[in-house]
């Protein structure tokens, strides 16, 4: 699950978090062009028939200067709001703008749009620019040719593919993509306040509701606000913005999860305090994580999948009776590395039914077996998560360390004084000190996506040589 707990460090002349949803004019706006392909049947196995569409970025909203109209004052500093620009949410919102991004420069973010088999998107955990620093970064995938709005994905019936090398991800660290419910103009059309939209990256929802965004709901979140006690940019509001999420790849080079979160709203959602913990959506989610299901040789250094080397990620939803109108009954994940197709790895944990996909079936024998709640049978199970995904969904690409957990939910023991000899506990081989923010910076974790591709399933990869 993504969280905004590693975001950009500012000073008065830097860049700061931002929440306001006008426009500034100190930095001009200008989208990294990042081509995926779509790809259609052949009807024979030559490989696949795929084309490119012009595609781009742009970069979430959280991470981009927020200043005074006309002006160069930071609305807020570090984890602190400045209370004249930012008496109230409202008057937040009025006060202060949005400004375009240098994304080289400042985050750390380059593509290449020249292949010919899509673009390629690099991501840099760590930025020094100027007297500053930025920490993490997260971008969403522009519909092609457009400035204003998101490419919305109906994956019903479909795969999707991209090529990866998370060689310099260590322990700590976390290169994710995630489809998320937002709206396509980025809340622009519903909130009066917003004149940003999507063009600046605004409406990040997910579906553990999260408190420390700096904006919910076309508004800031500066109410109530809370700093946190260990991370000097971050801390939590009064508001959180929830909507269904699918992680599709959250990974290091020592672990990686794909998790399906279930969700009861149609719609992107403002919840208050407490609200947002109730309910609405199935936070922690039905994950396969291969270490944590048993099968610890088959992703990490040297091992099955090698992350020493770059490999492809594929991801299908299957329907019910193989159609784009049918109810999802299963995510199947394969890999591809070194020419050969390599199937996902089978569970090993006793009373579970041996599985390599997410269903409800393995759902639910995986909270049996973890004595974990099934909030995600409770909020729809796959129907839910099929349901958003018919009405389409938004794809975020993110990379971020964490100071609340430090990624161990992912890589290491979680939680940390859980008995390591329970079921589900151990979700890869990092120690419990081995992803400190300050230790993961100074690995200057970055990471690669490529030859993104989305089609009919069995059409995105090329002809396999070699299967295992």
């Amino acid at each position: 699950m993504l969280t905004l707990t590693a975001l950009a460090l500012s000073s008065i002349l830097s860049a700061s978090l931002v929440v306001a949803q006008g426009v500034g004019t100190y930095e001009k706006e200008v989208h990294p062009q990042f081509p995926i392909q779509t790809c259609t049947a052949t009807g024979a196995r030559s490989g696949p028939n795929c084309v490119n569409v012009p595609t781009s970025i742009t970069l979430d909203a959280n991470w981009r200067w927020l200043h005074n109209n006309n002006g160069y004052i930071n609305c807020i500093t570090d984890n602190y709001w400045n209370t004249t620009l930012c008496p109230d949410n409202k008057s937040c919102a009025a006060n202060c703008v949005l400004d375009g991004a240098d994304y080289k420069g400042v985050y750390g973010i380059t593509t290449n749009s020249s292949a010919a088999n899509g673009g390629t998107l690099n991501m840099r955990l760590y930025t020094p620019y100027n007297f500053a620093t930025n920490i993490g970064s997260r971008v969403f995938v522009m519909e092609e040719g457009s400035e204003t709005k998101y490419r919305v994905w109906k994956l019903l019936n479909r795969e999707i593919s991209f090529e990866i090398d998370v060689s310099r991800l260590p322990c700590g660290s976390n290169a994710a993509l995630a489809f998320v419910e937002m709206d396509a103009d980025g809340g622009m059309g519903k909130q009066k306040l917003n004149t940003a939209g999507a063009r600046y990256g605004t409406g990040y929802c997910n579906a553990k509701c999260p408190k420390d965004l700096r904006l919910v709901n076309g508004e800031a979140n500066c109410e109530d606000w809370q700093p946190s006690e260990v991370d000097r940019i971050a801390g939590t509001g009064r508001y959180g913005s929830c909507c269904a999420e699918f992680d599709i790849w959250e990974a290091n080079k020592m672990s990686t999860a794909l998790t399906a979160h279930s969700c009861s709203l149609t719609a992107p959602a403002k919840c208050e305090g407490s609200a947002c913990n109730d309910g609405l959506c199935d936070k922690d989610g039905c994950d396969f994580n291969s270490y944590r299901l048993g099968d610890t040789g088959f992703y990490g250094l040297n091992k099955t999948i090698d992350t020493n080397k770059k490999f492809t990620v594929v991801t299908q939803f299957v329907t019910h009776d193989d159609t784009d109108t049918g109810e999802l009954v299963e995510i199947r994940r394969k890999y591809w590395q070194n020419g050969r197709e390599i199937k996902n790895s089978i569970t090993k944990i006793p009373n579970m039914v041996p599985a390599n996909g997410i269903s409800d079936g393995f759902c639910r024998d995986q909270k049996a077996a973890f004595n974990e709640t099934n909030t995600f049978k409770k909020l729809g199970g796959m129907n839910s998560v099929g349901a958003a995904l018919r009405r389409g969904m938004v794809l975020a690409i993110s990379i971020l360390h964490n100071y609340d957990n430090e990624m161990l939910w992912l890589d290491g023991k979680w939680p940390k004084d859980a008995d390591v000899g329970k079921p589900g506990v151990v979700r890869g081989e990092c120690q419990g000190d081995s992803g400190t923010p300050l230790m993961v910076e100074g690995a200057r974790p970055q990471v690669s996506f490529g030859k993104m591709r989305v089609g009919p399933i069995g059409e995105t990869t090329s002809l396999i040589i070699t299967r295992n």
